[in-house]
C-alpha cells in the first residue's frame, strides 16, 4: 500500500514541480534512506531475483529509500532531478505462480540510476518490462512469509514534466501528466482502469478513500510543502486505520503502516524532505541534494 502525488509547476505556490510519496509497508520491516553513489557497471547487475544487463556508461548518483532486505527503492530522486515512487496494483493478470523477475522496486532503483528525465522513465520502464518481465514477491520471505507478489504503477517527474506508468504482467500504459495526478493501490488511466481493473478488489474499502483524499488536495489549488506535508501526516481514508498515514490491522496488531515518506521540491538542486517513519510522529529531514551525499554517507 502506498499513495503518490505531483503538481507541476503551474500548480505549485513557489513555481515548482513538487512530487511526494508515502511508502507503506509491514510495521516491522526496516527502510533506509540511503545515497547510492554513481557508478561503473563491470558485468551483469544483480536485482533482487534476476540479472539484468549492465549500464552503458556512469550510474547517476542518487538517494532512494530502501527496504532493506530487497535491492530495489520504495522512490527516491536522483542529481538530474528524476523522482519516482511506485504502489502496488492488482489487475486482471495473476501474479501468483510467476517466475521470479523484476520487482517494482527494482523498476523504481533502474530509473533512478539510469534516466535524465522523466521521458526517458517511460521508456526505460517499458524496456526492462519487455526484457526481463515482472515477478516474485514484494515483501521479503526470508522468515518464513508467505510470498505477495504484485504488479506495479509508477509516478514519475521532473522539474518540467511527469508521467503515470501502471503495469499487468508485460503491458505497460502510461500517460503524461498535465497539471496534477495522484496515484494509489488501483489503476487510475481511465482506459488501463476500464481493461485491466481487478474484479474483486475492494477498492472502494482499502484504496479509494485514500485516493479521493490526495486528489482533493490538488483540487484545492497551487499547493506547497507544508500542505503536502500535512496531507502525508493525516489519517483521512478507509476505516481500521487504512488512512493516508497508515497503520492499518486487526485486534489491536498494526500489520501496516507508513514507514518512509518523501516530498521532493524539482529544481535546479532538488530539495529533499523524508521521514523514516510515520509522518504523523516522525519530522521531515530536509536537505538540498548536493548536500545528501555528505550528510547520509556520515550517518
Amino acid at each position: 500500500m502506498c499513495d503518490c502525488l505531483v503538481a507541476l509547476r503551474a500548480n505549485t505556490l513557489d513555481g515548482v514541480t513538487l512530487f511526494a510519496k508515502n511508502s507503506d509497508r509491514p510495521a516491522t520491516e526496516r527502510q533506509d534512506f540511503v545515497w547510492n553513489p554513481s557508478r561503473l557497471d563491470v558485468g551483469p547487475v544483480r536485482t533482487t531475483y534476476t540479472e539484468i544487463e549492465p549500464h552503458d556508461g556512469p550510474t547517476m548518483a542518487c538517494v532512494m529509500s530502501v527496504p532493506t532486505w530487497c535491492w530495489g527503492a520504495e522512490h527516491g530522486v536522483n542529481e538530474a532531478g528524476v523522482a519516482i515512487g511506485n504502489e502496488t496494483i492488482y489487475t486482471t493478470d495473476d501474479p501468483r505462480g510467476v517466475p521470479d523477475a523484476l520487482i517494482g522496486m527494482d523498476i523504481v532503483r533502474i530509473v533512478l540510476e539510469r534516466c535524465g528525465t522523466a521521458d526517458e522513465a517511460v521508456v526505460m520502464i517499458r524496456d526492462m518490462i519487455a526484457r526481463h518481465g515482472q515477478g516474485g514477491s514484494g515483501h521479503d520471505t526470508s522468515h518464513g512469509e508467505r510470498p505477495r507478489p504484485y504488479w506495479s504503477s509508477f509516478l514519475v517527474a521532473d522539474r518540467d514534466g511527469a508521467h503515470v506508468v501502471e503495469t499487468s504482467a508485460r503491458t505497460v500504459e502510461s500517460m503524461r501528466v498535465e497539471d496534477t495526478w495522484a496515484i494509489s493501490n488501483r489503476t487510475t488511466i481511465p482506459a488501463f482502469d476500464v481493461a485491466h481493473r481487478h474484479p474483486k478488489q475492494p477498492v472502494h474499502l482499502l484504496v479509494d478513500p485514500r485516493l479521493d483524499a490526495s486528489r482533493g488536495v490538488l483540487a484545492e489549488g497551487a499547493t506547497s510543502v507544508p500542505r503536502l506535508k500535512e496531507h502525508l501526516a493525516s489519517h483521512v481514508g478507509g476505516g481500521d486505520g487504512w488512512t493516508v498515514c497508515m497503520h492499518a490491522g486487526h485486534d489491536g496488531v498494526v500489520v501496516e503502516s507508513t514507514t518512509a515518506s518523501m516530498i521532493v521540491e524539482l529544481n535546479d538542486d532538488p530539495v529533499v524532505h523524508w521521514a523514516q517513519g510515520s509522518p504523523c510522529v516522525t519530522p521531515y529531514r530536509t536537505a538540498r541534494f548536493g548536500d545528501l551525499a555528505g550528510l547520509l554517507s556520515g550517518r
